[in-house]
């Protein structure tokens, strides 16, 4: 495969943004390496491409999948320049509804297959020098919501845990950008969303609603994934990239409104909250 294009490694590429972000890498003319455990989906985007997409089928929540993943493409393309996080998944159901394994099984794809992804190509990025890692989060990341609570506290901790990469990568050349969508036509709103082990009438007049919306939703999003697809695409090319790259009007929206709820609930005990200091002491700014 030629040096002269990007390779990207992208994760869920087999539908929703995977697929729209593969479709666009390789309208571009790029190297792209297309990952998902569906194979036969991966080979339809990879038809007509095959001298410059490579379609692996991995399960990016199994370790040695994907060490094996990444191995295979460095051997196959000598290099890796932009890895992209994509794959995912989501809830509809109360906190309290959920099975621990379902918990786990939320922050083992949601966090941990992202934070071991970028792991395992960082090697590679540090001797080159250069590389970008994108992401893909959600509004949700941000702001919690109701009937989403596992799958907000997996993207709460990849939020975290990626902008501290964020940080500690720059000065070694790798770029890392946070993908903060709103509401797209993808998958995620139709019926593969995790429901939870068990109901609990309590809690139905907080998940119907949200229920409700996703089965209404689906398919009539104002988000369209093709054009965050070159969205994504633009921050990697550019020479100063986001640390955030937050997609759609909703979730800028969404995000405004909960800044300004919580400046105003922190503000209400901020004087009791400062109030804790022994007498005396000084205060000493922390610098990042």
């Amino acid at each position: 495969m030629s040096n002269a294009k990007k390779v990207w490694f992208i994760t869920g590429a087999s539908s929703g943004f995977g697929k729209a972000l593969a479709e666009a890498v390789i309208a571009n003319g790029d190297i792209a390496v297309i990952t998902a455990r569906r194979l036969d989906r991966l080979q339809a985007i990879a038809q007509g491409h095959e001298d410059r997409v490579l379609p692996l089928a991995v399960d990016v929540t199994n370790a040695a999948a994907r060490d094996r993943a990444v191995a295979d493409t460095l051997a196959r393309c000598g290099r890796i320049d932009v890895l992209a996080n994509v794959a995912g998944r989501g809830v509809a159901g109360a906190c309290e509804e959920f099975s621990l394994d379902q918990l786990r099984e939320q922050m083992e794809l949601n966090f941990f297959a992202a934070a071991e992804m970028s792991r395992a190509v960082l090697p590679q990025m540090r001797r080159q020098g250069a590389g970008h890692i994108l992401t893909v989060s959600s509004i949700a990341g941000l702001v919690a919501m109701n009937a989403a609570g596992p799958y907000c506290a997996a993207k709460f901790a990849i939020e975290g845990w990626t902008e501290s990469l964020a940080i500690e990568a720059r000065p070694l050349g790798i770029h890392v950008t946070l993908v903060e969508p709103g509401a797209f036509r993808t998958e995620f709103a139709g019926d593969v969303n995790m429901r939870p082990a068990r109901s609990i009438a309590a809690y139905r007049p907080m998940v119907e609603p949200f229920e409700t919306y996703l089965e209404t939703s689906a398919g009539k999003q104002m988000g369209d994934p093709a054009k965050a697809a070159r969205r994504m695409l633009e921050a990697v090319a550019s020479d100063a990239p986001p640390v955030r790259l937050m997609l759609g009007r909703d979730a800028f929206s969404i995000w405004d409104a909960t800044i300004a709820r919580r400046i105003e609930d922190l503000n209400s005990w901020r004087a009791r909250g400062e109030d804790t200091a022994f007498d005396g002491s000084e205060v000493v700014e922390i610098r990042l």
